[in-house]
This record gives structure tokens, sequence and C-alpha cells, in this order.
């Protein structure tokens, strides 16, 4: 199985690596990657070369590089392989990719990332839709990754993801105003263990989870929620709990500690 993945961040080393040790042979391309310690089968040397004679490419660059990086992928890949877009992004913009892709008789997956990828690397869920999304699932659960055929609908799986955005990230918000206050109180200590008793066995840890991951990936994650309040206000319904996330990762991106 012939995979490209363009973008090696972070996500998209962990994707690369992780589907060669599983027995993919792997191209990856970033213009940014100057480096030699991927391990993976190629580091090619443009996105063209990376996505020539691929049965499989995976999109990794970040949703405002999505649409070029998409538009010179389709350009030199193979008639037929399957193009999948795995960044953050809205259900209008990957419709769009799709309706474009379509015209190049590219199969295309609208792919949400459903937990952070650091935490469980491959085995991170994945949801597919999308004309390609039989195929891509097919291929990547032979190689043991979890992913779920959400039906032949781009736009679908990036709205699901948004939903479950509105309420993880909600909690994160609600655990830093409540932990802000706290510790003005001097109650930081007990408030953070009354928010871990109520979320279980694994409170601890998923605080921990919620406080450092979202102060690390605020600017991201706010983006992400201007894109879920978007679609929240399209299904016209509230987005106000949507709106006060967005507030505060606004705030943490900016290095302030509480949002007034």
């Amino acid at each position: 199985m012939e995979i490209a993945v363009l973008g090696l961040g972070e996500a998209g080393r962990i994707y690369a690596e992780g589907l060669h040790r599983r027995g993919a042979h792997v191209r990856g391309f970033d213009p940014a990657y100057a480096g030699d310690d991927l391990e993976i089968d190629v580091i090619a040397p443009s996105l063209e070369a990376a996505v020539h004679g691929a049965q499989v490419t995976l999109s990794l660059v970040g949703a405002s590089a999505a649409a070029p990086v998409a538009a010179r992928a389709r350009a030199a890949m193979s008639p037929h392989a399957v193009f999948a877009d795995m960044n953050t992004a809205s259900p209008e913009l990957m419709r769009e990719l799709a309706s474009e892709s379509a015209a190049a008789s590219i199969p295309f997956v609208d792919v949400a990332i459903m937990a952070p990828v650091p935490r469980a690397g491959v085995d991170t869920p994945l949801l597919a839709g999308g004309t390609g999304a039989a195929r891509l699932t097919e291929t990547l659960r032979g190689l043991g990754v979890p992913i779920e055929d959400v039906g032949p609908e781009a736009g679908v799986a990036a709205g699901l993801k948004l939903l479950r955005s509105v309420f993880m990230k909600g909690l994160a918000a609600l655990a830093f105003e409540s932990l802000a206050a706290a510790e003005r109180a001097g109650s930081m200590e007990w408030m953070k263990s009354q928010i871990a008793g109520e979320l279980g066995p694994a409170g601890d840890s998923l605080v921990e989870r919620l406080i450092t991951g979202t102060r690390l990936h605020a600017a991201r994650r706010a983006h992400e929620m201007r894109d879920a309040r978007a679609y929240v206000e399209s299904l016209g319904t509230p987005s106000r709990m949507t709106a006060a996330t967005l507030e505060w990762l606004e705030c943490l991106a900016d290095s302030r500690p509480t949002a007034r």
C-alpha cells in the first residue's frame, strides 16, 4: 500500500511513522521539513513526487493550506487514487474540496480526527465521509487504524467533530473559569479535586489534559471554535456557550490569564 502524507508537523509525523511501522510504504512531504530523523520510506522532494503513484494521499497541512494543497495534489495524483483531508475544517470547506475532487475524478474523503493525536497515535479514532470513505476505511482498518465510515457525503464527519468540540472545548473553558476563580479564592487544589471527581475514575488526568492541552494549542483551537460557532449557527440553534469558549481560547492565545 503506497500512502503519501502531506504535512509533517506533529500529527503528520505521527501518522507517517505509525503507518510505516504497520506495513504501509509511506512517502512524506513538507516544504518546511529539512531533517533526516523521520522513520518512513521516502522524504519526497516535492508534493507532486509524494503523491504520484500513491493509492492514498493524506493531507495534514492545516485548514488554511488545505485548498491549495488539495489542488496541487489532484493535478499530480494517479486516476481514482483517494485523497483524504484530515485537517480540522468547516463542513462547507470539505464540501467545496469534495466538489473540486469530483470534477477531477478523484475520490475524496473528509476525515475527522476525534481526539488529540499525540495521546494514541495512529490508534486515534477517525470518522470518514465522502465518495472515497469506504475505500479509505478498508485500507486503514487493514493497518489497524480505528476508523468509522459515516457515509458518502463530505462534510458530515467535519460537522460531527465540530459538535463534539462544542462540548469538549466548552468543558475545558468551564474548567479554566472555575479554576481561575478558585485560585483567587485560595481553593485551587480543592476545586481541581471537585472537577476530577465529577469526571470519573480518570478525572485527574482528564483535568490535566484539558488545562495543559488548551494552553498549548489555544490559537489552533480558537480557529476550530470559530468553525464550530458558524456550524452551530447554520443549524439554527443557540451558540452562547460556544461563543464564550471562543472568548476564553482567544484570551489564552493572547497569553492573558483570565477572560476579563
